[in-house]
């Protein structure tokens, strides 16, 4: 991961949930500081206000289910196709959720893709590490509460189980091998709470090293898709789709030069998603 050489070490920032008092509005709390030689990155929870896994560790939280039919994957699209966007989106936003979080007296909002139709949702660990109590809020703004059954600290990834919840629109699971750099990308989340946000660009880099640490000593290290479609705090665990409509990312954090006092930060054009091979492999453990 190339290092810019700015005045002072720089932190990314998580795409995971906000955390913040019910009683007040939006107000981030101060960001977790994450280190890969200098420079800092930021979890995109609300992406999100950087909630960091917790303990590393294997898979936990198996609920013994027998595992609903998984997400189908799809075939390689062509590249030569013009990119139709708003199709695209037309077809893909259904399977995208906004996940409310919270834990204790604070609250933390991030983003999440339907799995399966009885309501298995892939997301971001450090958007529901800690959680007492997570709601899911479909595209059409129905709502179902959810429990976490399982977690990945890892890989920062954590599957969710909406409650009674059937015939849901399903994502397609594609394959981050066959991403290549300047493939267009989408991606769709809740931003600052603002559910059903899309942005697009292209994929800037591939297997860029990220690893996260936090101050509770926790960290979380991967090979990320690395892209400048905005993605910003509430995107966290949301998807990133290529133009046939797959998921081939879970955008996960943020480069940001600039914190400001509250623990808000913006895109500047570099995010990070965690490809969907690495996924497929924590989800593989349910089946």
């Amino acid at each position: 991961m190339t290092t810019p050489a700015p005045r002072q070490p720089q932190q990314p920032h998580y795409g995971a949930p906000t955390q913040q008092p019910f009683y007040q509005q939006q107000a981030a709390k101060p960001p977790t500081r994450f280190r890969r030689g200098a420079v800092a990155l930021v979890a995109a929870g609300v992406l999100g206000a950087g909630l960091v896994g917790g303990a590393t560790g294997a898979l936990i939280g198996h609920d013994g289910a027998a595992a609903p039919t998984a997400a189908p994957i799809a075939a390689p699209a062509s590249s030569t196709t013009a990119t139709d966007v708003a199709a695209v989106v037309d077809k893909v936003m259904p399977t995208v959720v906004q996940i409310t979080v919270r834990t204790g007296n604070a609250q933390g909002l991030g983003s999440g893709v339907i799995l399966t139709t009885d309501g298995r949702i892939l997301t971001n660990n450090h958007v529901v590490a800690g959680a007492r109590e997570v709601t899911v809020t479909f595209s059409d703004g129905r709502t179902a509460q959810a429990t976490v059954v399982g977690t990945d600290p890892n890989s920062d990834l954590a599957i969710l189980q909406a409650e009674g919840v059937s015939s849901l629109p399903t994502a397609t699971l594609g394959d981050s091998t066959e991403a290549h750099i300047g493939d267009e990308v989408i991606a769709i989340g809740s931003p600052g709470g603002l559910q059903g946000t899309v942005t697009t660009g292209i994929i800037s880099a591939l297997d860029r090293d990220v690893s996260i640490s936090s101050d509770r000593g926790s960290s979380v290290s991967y090979k990320a898709i690395q892209t400048d479609a905005s993605i910003n705090q509430g995107n966290s665990g949301g998807p990133l789709f290529d133009t046939a409509g797959r998921v081939i990312g879970i955008n996960s954090a943020i480069y940001s030069p600039v914190t400001s006092s509250n623990g808000s930060a913006g895109s500047v054009g570099i995010g990070f998603s965690i490809p969907i091979d690495t996924a497929k492999e924590v989800l593989s453990r349910f089946s």
